[in-house]
């Protein structure tokens, strides 16, 4: 016979699983980091270091895609916690989407850079760091690679402002908290309200 769920199993539900929280945290610091290499090489006049910089940019997008596939993979075999029914409706409709679109576009940045990369490329690799080599897409002509660099500089802004969106309702769960505030570590829920790995 089903029993209602205690107080401390609907607590369970609220909270990300340690492996979720450790791709959260490792996407948000190779994202952290691509902007800024991202920005830094993009200011820098053509030279070693600037090519330099540039196979960072492109070994932390390529780390980026991988971590993200692997990210998502894992989500879809293991469901996030459910939001709290005190969330508005709103609020967790705002929530899915974003996190929808930060998918979308962390996997299409990469792809987009890499088809800018392999515009009227005559080489079937180009460089990354630690002596590592990424394969090019092959057909792609100079103004395909163009377009895919126009495209690539949209999204980044795009990803920038949802971004911005993200860091804002994580500060508004901390300053006003809620059951939902203790779904992603180190954050906690209020007092009487503690959140349990699931």
């Amino acid at each position: 016979m089903a029993t209602v769920p205690e107080a401390t199993d609907q607590a369970r539900l609220i909270r990300y699983s340690n492996v979720a929280v450790t791709l959260h945290w490792l996407t948000a610091a190779l994202v952290v980091a691509q902007v800024v290499i991202g920005f830094t090489f993009h200011e820098m006049d053509r030279g070693p270091a600037r090519t330099d910089m540039f196979m960072w940019h492109k070994t932390v997008g390529a780390t980026i895609l991988v971590v993200v596939l692997i990210r998502l993979a894992y989500r879809l075999m293991n469901p996030p916690p459910p939001y709290p029914e005190e969330l508005p409706r709103w609020e967790r409709f705002a929530a899915v989407w974003n996190h929808r679109a930060f998918y979308f576009l962390l996997i299409a940045l990469p792809l987009t850079g890499l088809i800018a990369v392999s515009g009227g490329s005559d080489s079937s690799t180009t460089p990354l760091q630690l002596g590592l080599e990424l394969p090019t897409i092959p057909g792609i002509g100079e103004d395909g690679g163009e377009l895919s660099g126009e495209v690539h500089e949209i999204l980044v802004f795009t990803t920038l402002a949802l971004l911005v969106l993200h860091i804002g309702a994580a500060i508004k769960h901390v300053l006003i908290p809620n059951r939902a505030s203790g779904r992603m570590p180190p954050f906690k829920a209020p007092t009487g309200k503690k959140s349990i790995e699931d």
